[in-house]
């Protein structure tokens, strides 16, 4: 299952923003003990912006995150880049607030800060102590509000975002198949497009286009600010109205519907680049959970979840069925492989397997061994045992989230950009109980023909071992 945080960060990939957060582990046993998490709330202020709070008073310790409802998705050809590119300049001040200070204030509180960028979405976050948290939401919402820099510093900061690029995805050989590979998959949607940029739109891009789409997606009614932690509903409703209950608002702009043709039939690709071996994607258009889907329990929330389950039993823990199959058998097809499934976005779906082949194997066996594996799910179905597996490991999982004040705004989050209720976490986990081993069998002898499927191979090419390496240029934030 692809983690949620899928996409750039300021100064990490998105992705590992959990495992960078394990700071202000500062609770007592007493604390930790004596107060567990209470449910959270959310309201509306005045001017259109959302407000979630979760207190949870295990530890003096507070998140505040403010997430934007753009990413990606909302840019229109010739400025794809813009999205993350304009997380970048939110760092760049305001009449009040130089550039760097932010971070520098941030870090005097005694606290940490990052942002990300995804295809949905994008969010800034501070963790601080609890006591601190009307000094970030001043700064915040200052810089939601009154964003400024000029044409020289954006292109100073272009020029970090190219390199950021050419670090991330031009010198890796599988980041450059799954971004051919996207746009491959989709024609009409806008995820064809790479969150970080086509480098052609990034040399094009001007300190305008920011601008510009600052203006039409920062607006209040477009964005919602989520605090989690050692905090007081009524106090920290308190301070949102102050700080952000007064700025400016415009309405949301209409975003017109960009449906995705019907595929009709299997797409294949090779892609050339240098590499030490072979690697092959399938990537398999399905269904995702949406809240209607959700709330209604009808037979496409059904799918998306024994979907969810199938991922997990195919490469969801150790041992699982790829690994197992392809890998530690005594005549290994591939050195490694996997599945992974994105249950909820703003847009459609992928059930993606992958491989790396073995030494004297090939990609086609590879790509022939992932299909085996699934249609043998679609044939025989699952065990009891991997089912109850893959949903205690599951439940497990999502009960653990709550030990970390910012897993728990960070799904908060991530629900309100879907659109999801509060409380919707508990009913998925409901359903998730119910999937039976009839619906996984059914979902894999439903969803994996070729008709929606794309399978992309690299050929590996000969590699440079004269090249050093690219270093990231200094003061980049990634």
């Amino acid at each position: 299952m692809k983690h949620p945080f899928h996409g750039l960060g300021r100064r990490m990939a998105a992705c590992s923003l959990p495992l960078a957060l394990a700071l202000f582990s500062l609770s007592s046993p007493s604390r930790a003990q004596s107060a567990p998490p209470v449910q959270a709330q959310q309201f509306t202020l005045k001017n259109g912006m959302a407000l979630i709070v979760k207190p949870d008073r295990r530890a003096p310790t507070a998140v505040h995150m403010l997430w934007v409802r753009v990413g990606s998705m909302d840019e229109v050809d010739g400025t794809s880049g813009v999205a993350h590119v304009l997380e970048h300049m939110m760092f760049k001040g305001t009449p009040t607030v130089k550039a760097g200070d932010f971070s520098r204030q941030v870090a005097a509180l005694g606290g940490r800060e990052n942002a990300f960028t995804s295809k949905d979405y994008t969010g800034y976050f501070q963790q601080i102590p609890a006591g601190k948290l009307e000094d970030v939401m001043r700064l915040e919402a200052d810089r939601f509000a009154n964003n400024r820099w000029n044409d020289e510093v954006f292109a100073k900061e272009l020029e970090v975002v190219k390199e950021e690029r050419r670090l991330r995805t031009d010198d890796n050989p599988h980041a450059r198949l799954h971004e051919a590979m996207s746009a491959q998959v989709y024609l009409a949607h806008p995820y064809r497009r790479p969150i970080v940029g086509w480098m052609s739109d990034l040399e094009a891009l001007t300190a305008q286009d920011a601008r510009d789409f600052y203006q039409r997606w920062y607006t209040p009614a477009n964005a919602a600010v989520v605090v989690a932690g050692d905090v007081d509903v009524n106090q920290v409703r308190a301070l949102a109205e102050t700080y952000y209950g007064g700025l400016p608002t415009r309405a949301v702009p209409p975003r017109k519907p960009r449906e995705e043709p019907e595929q009709s039939g299997l797409r294949r690709m090779d892609f050339k680049a240098p590499a030490e071996q072979a690697y092959v994607a399938l990537a398999f258009k399905v269904p995702g959970l949406s809240p209607e889907t959700l709330a209604d329990a009808g037979p496409a929330a059904d799918d998306s979840l024994a979907l969810t389950v199938l991922s997990a039993v195919l490469s969801g823990y150790d041992g699982a069925r790829l690994p197992r199959a392809l890998t530690l058998d005594a005549n290994p097809v591939a050195d490694s492989a996997g599945a992974y499934y994105s249950l909820t976005s703003r847009g459609p779906e992928l059930f993606t397997l992958y491989g790396v082949p073995a030494v004297g194997k090939t990609a086609a066996e590879v790509e022939q061994a992932l299909r085996t594996q699934v249609a043998e799910v679609a044939r025989d179905g699952v065990t009891a045992a991997e089912l109850n597996r893959v949903k205690n490991q599951w439940v497990a999982g999502e009960v653990y989230k709550q030990d970390s004040v910012f897993n728990q705004a960070r799904l908060l989050g991530v629900g309100w950009i879907n659109g999801y209720p509060l409380g919707s976490d508990q009913r998925l986990l409901e359903r998730l109980r119910k999937v039976t081993a009839t619906q996984v069998q059914a979902v894999a002898a439903k969803y994996f023909g070729d008709d929606a499927l794309t399978v992309a191979t690299l050929l590996p090419q000969p590699v440079d071992k004269t090249r050093k390496p690219r270093q990231p240029t200094a003061g980049a934030r990634h």
